[in-house]
């Protein structure tokens, strides 16, 4: 009898146990729940809860709370746990690293681009990164993958894919022709040197590509990636002259030369050959990879006096720009961090943006705006436009109503245009995405 009265006491003790735990468990999870679904309340307010790239979708049916995306992503709150499911929370922060998708012990994400309401504009490319037109590929920013790390990444796959189908019974001065040196295009280079390749890098601009339009000051948000011909670079937060330095030692010392300021202009295709026109030659090859970005070609405004030499539409030497009465358009990243970094140097600046509320900003750079705001280091015009630009002024239009202020100087940051109208005449196909999925288990 006192065996049986000590294990029913045993099994009450359990019981209660379990009890507690389940409850302070259930507490807990409500408590996170209210908190999450706060911040989803928040991000919907700032207008940076819907998604504006590659971002990660959560299958809840699949997913079982393990945290491991959340812990994995290396932002802040783009996804949490809610009811005991993962959701997002700031998907229009989401720049892609796709840590999250690796990190799901159960498959539960995949990752999409664009949504059923904001669709993406990307040349159609299979997974090997060939476009619809054989023997021309594509990798990096161009075709929905920006962050550096997936940009190396497919460039260096690209290579790899298309080295298999090179013939050497075709004579043509060059095997691959790759247009862009930005972190696609160089890590192409590096493959192609590997895989023994005759090869030649196009560049319009200056090697990094976008990266080389950074402002000199800014930090670039990297992860550990593998460099052909140099193993694994493992920089998490570096500059962009530290960036830029190590990618000219790594093809110095592989002897590899990139044609700089040379643009190309025309691409076709003769009994299976690449004639490749450029600003300055023409080129015979058997492949051809595009790396070139979706900002090659910054967005212009389109206004009275935007052709003034004040204008620009990158930062490069923010230093050097002191006391001047700065006007900086746009509401992204790039226009953030510029309206900060000539803040500091002693410049009056006005940041413009047509929308009325900041709706795609990494963190950091929402907590910088909102601290320079604050202090007025920056002042900020939400639901503006800028309408014309003068020799010592501009217009701005206010809510509708034209106010004119002084200014020194313009820098324009209005986003690149998808050189649709030289891969239309190219011949590949550009596709809307309307939140389909891009990696998916």
């Amino acid at each position: 009898m006192e065996v049986l009265i000590e294990n029913l006491f045993t099994y009450f003790f359990v019981a209660v146990l379990f009890f507690l735990v389940l409850f302070y468990y259930l507490k807990k999870q409500k408590r996170d729940s209210e908190i999450v679904d706060e911040k989803i309340k928040k991000a919907k307010e700032l207008g940076i809860y819907e998604p504006v790239s590659l971002h990660p979708v959560v299958d809840v049916n699949s997913c079982i709370q393990s945290g491991a995306c959340i812990t994995a992503c290396p932002e802040k709150d783009i996804l949490g746990i809610r009811n005991g499911k993962a959701v997002t929370i700031n998907a229009s922060r989401c720049v892609g690293h796709s840590a999250c998708f690796s990190a799901c012990p159960v498959g539960a994400i995949s990752l999409h681009i664009g949504t059923e309401k904001r669709g993406v504009d990307l040349p159609h490319v299979t997974p090997d990164f060939e476009s619809n037109v054989e023997g021309i590929y594509i990798a990096g920013e161009m075709g929905g993958m920006g962050l550096i790390k997936n940009a190396v990444e497919q460039g260096k796959q690209a290579v790899n894919n298309l080295t298999k189908h090179i013939k050497n019974n075709v004579e043509t001065d060059f095997d691959l022709i790759i247009v862009g040196s930005g972190p696609a295009g160089i890590s192409a280079s590096l493959q192609a040197k590997k895989n023994g390749l005759k090869f030649l890098t196009l560049e319009q601009d200056s090697l990094g590509g976008t990266v080389y339009s950074f402002p000199r000051a800014k930090i670039v948000m990297t992860s550990p990636m593998d460099l052909p011909l140099f193993g694994k670079l493992k920089l998490v937060e570096t500059s962009k002259t530290e960036l830029l330095e190590i990618w000219e030692k790594v093809l110095n010392t592989n002897k590899i030369e990139i044609n700089l300021g040379e643009k190309v202009d025309e691409i076709t295709k003769n009994n299976g050959i690449f004639n490749v026109v450029s600003s300055k030659s023409s080129y015979s090859t058997k492949k051809v990879l595009l790396a070139i970005g979706r900002r090659g070609t910054p967005r212009k405004l389109e206004i009275p006096g935007e052709q003034k030499e004040k204008v620009a539409y990158r930062l490069l030497e923010p230093e050097l720009i002191q006391n001047k009465k700065v006007v900086v358009v746009g509401g992204g990243d790039s226009a953030i961090e510029s309206a900060i970094l000539l803040a500091h140097e002693g410049n009056e600046v006005t940041l413009s943006y047509r929308k009325d509320s900041f709706s795609r900003l990494k963190p950091q750079n929402f907590e910088n705006i909102t601290k320079a705001k604050e202090n007025n280091s920056v002042k900020a015009i939400l639901n503006s436009n800028l309408i014309e630009i003068m020799d010592d002024s501009v217009k701005i239009e206010i809510d509708g109503n034209p106010e004119i202020i002084e200014n020194d100087l313009v820098y324009i940051f209005a986003g690149g245009e998808l050189p649709t109208q030289f891969l239309n005449k190219v011949g590949i196909k550009i596709t809307t995405k309307y939140g389909e999925a891009i990696l998916k288990n």
